[in-house]
């Protein structure tokens, strides 16, 4: 659901705030938000290392995956947190997605072996057997589910965020964006949600908007602070972290709810292990904690599900 980037996504969103308006201070746990004006930081606290391994749900893995012990995970980098991005030696991944993979691993007893890819390329390499599985705050769709397995673990989806001098109001309908350009991550649900709906605003008698794609985040945000786009569509948890770390910016509001997960080949055997390991989580507190160290909460499922219909409002 968001872009990927090559270099430190938080560095580049971080940088662009105070190169044009200066970081905000955010909200939450001492130690865990966002700190004050020109510190802004990402939470490192650990809440991952104490996990222990669950024999019932390594159990569920193949006898291959288990003899070996390891798997290849693909990680997207590049949106803000609390989805995946660099601390700023560039080089360590941290993240909510981070967190609940290592935290599946060590349920499974399993070394989860990191390859950063970009967003797009991911989910075909499912498919060619590049990696066993892909993490990058993908959502659910019905049309992903035609040749993806997901294995669920957080609820989040779609909605806007726009300088605070904009005049646009909650979007309800795309048709509140008609005359405007709405900035977003190339290759990402939002963008395939804008152009298949674009000819609304013809039907409406208005003019159309225009859909400006980024493959980086960073960019996104220099669209809108610049005055290029006059609105951005992008994860709902994403854009409400990185509100805080841009002065002059406010998020505007939820738009479509999509359930998140694991990305797998279709027809995996890996699934229920991984959903398995996810409940035991949620079971265990470790998946709160997670949840808290991320500003998150509002996000928590009840349970994992296995490539669950996509949620229709």
């Amino acid at each position: 659901m968001r872009t990927a980037s090559l270099i430190s996504a938080f560095a580049l969103i971080t940088g662009a705030a105070l190169g044009l308006t200066a970081c905000g201070a955010g909200d939450g746990a001492a130690g865990t938000a966002p700190a004050a004006a020109g510190h802004a930081r990402i939470p490192t606290t650990d809440v991952v290392s104490a996990v222990t391994k669950d024999p019932a749900a390594a159990k569920l893995l193949p006898a291959d995956v288990r003899r070996d012990g390891s798997l290849t995970l693909a990680v997207s980098v590049g949106g803000s947190p609390p989805n995946a991005a660099y601390l700023p030696d560039g080089k360590t991944v941290v993240g909510q997605d981070i967190d609940f993979a290592e935290a599946v691993g060590k349920v499974l007893g399993l070394r989860l072996h990191q390859q950063v890819a970009g967003f797009e390329a991911i989910l075909p390499a499912l498919d060619s057997g590049k990696y066993d599985l892909g993490t990058g705050n993908f959502g659910v769709t019905d049309e992903r589910r035609r040749t993806i397995d997901f294995v669920t673990y957080i609820n989040d989806g779609q909605g806007f965020a726009v300088r605070e001098d904009s005049t646009l109001k909650k979007v309800t309908d795309l048709t509140r964006l008609c005359g405007l350009n709405v900035a977003t991550g190339a290759g990402t649900t939002f963008e395939a949600t804008l152009e298949k709906s674009k000819g609304r605003c013809a039907k409406a008698g208005r003019k159309a908007y225009a859909v400006q794609t980024y493959a980086e985040s960073s960019a996104v945000w220099s669209s809108l602070q610049q005055g290029r786009s006059d609105v951005v569509m992008s994860t709902i948890n994403g854009l409400r972290y990185a509100v805080t770390q841009q002065r002059g910016l406010k998020f505007l509001n939820e738009f479509h709810r999509l359930d998140v997960g694991f990305a797998f080949k279709k027809g995996t055997p890996l699934a229920p292990a991984f959903q398995a390991a996810v409940n035991k989580l949620i079971a265990d507190g470790t998946y709160g904690k997670i949840l808290k160290k991320w500003g998150t909460t509002a996000s928590a499922i009840t349970t994992s599900r296995v490539s669950p219909p996509e949620i229709k409002d």
